[in-house]
């Protein structure tokens, strides 16, 4: 697994963990922990994706939708 993925992935489960934890009224304690390094998980992931090693070959023009390669951009005449 690459390593932006994986930060991606315990971030996403740290926040369904505060979310999950905030709705049932679980321990106070891991609340305010997760809700104290929330900012700095989220700037560990931003980081990790902005530093990824990862070669887009299409252009916005040429793709605008990366999920969905049959979407290409439509042309205005």
């Amino acid at each position: 697994m690459k390593n932006y993925l994986a930060a991606v992935g315990i971030v996403t489960g740290a926040l369904m963990i505060f979310v999950t934890a905030l709705q049932f009224n679980l321990s106070m304690f891991l609340i305010w922990m997760l809700f104290l390094a929330g900012p700095a998980l989220v700037l560990w992931m931003v980081w990790s994706v902005l530093i990824a090693d990862v070669i887009v070959k299409e252009t916005f023009e040429e793709q605008w939708y990366q999920d969905e390669p049959g979407m290409l951009r439509m042309v205005e005449h």
